[in-house]
């Protein structure tokens, strides 16, 4: 059996719980349970969309979020929204180098955090887009969504990391 893609019109998504979407295709069939996950978690933020059941297996792939019907892309992007949170850094406030693992003290959406980075080349990745990822010693992940939209002070720490 071949993979099975759905868009545009062909599929109306309901929220179900946490992460869960029921599907309702356009010929009458139901799919329940279903876990949106990223194909490409970094550079495909709204495109392949695997929709994986109970048991981890693919019952079929959103090729594009936003040409699904207004409320169905809301209900995709939500969830991926809440299973891919990422802290959102919106300012750096210190950085510090001791032994070559660095201490950042940055401020987030979520609050203000202190995590170490051990090697700045493998853990602070500069993307195409302006966006800035960061992995501290302990495998969480944060995001600056444009680190050109920094203030000058963060900036400026940030430019001396990279």
């Amino acid at each position: 059996m071949g993979r099975r893609y759905l868009d545009g019109d062909s599929v109306m998504f309901t929220k179900k719980d946490f992460c869960l979407v029921d599907a309702k295709l356009y010929d009458g069939t139901v799919i329940e349970d279903l876990e949106p996950r990223r194909l490409f978690p970094v550079s495909g933020r709204t495109k392949y969309i695997t929709l994986l059941d109970s048991t981890g297996k693919e019952q079929a792939i959103i090729r594009d979020v936003m040409t699904l019907m207004p409320e169905s892309k809301d209900v995709i992007l939500d969830c991926l929204d809440e299973y891919y949170l990422i802290p959102k850094i919106t300012a750096l406030l210190s950085v510090f180098d001791k032994k070559g693992t660095l201490k950042w003290t940055v401020e987030t959406d979520c609050g203000i955090v202190e995590f170490q980075i051990r090697n700045r080349h493998t853990d602070i990745k500069v993307l195409y887009d302006g966006r800035v990822l960061v992995r501290d010693t302990n495998d969480n992940r944060y995001e600056i969504v444009n680190h050109n939209d920094l203030d000058k002070h963060s900036k400026m720490l940030l430019n001396n990391e990279l």
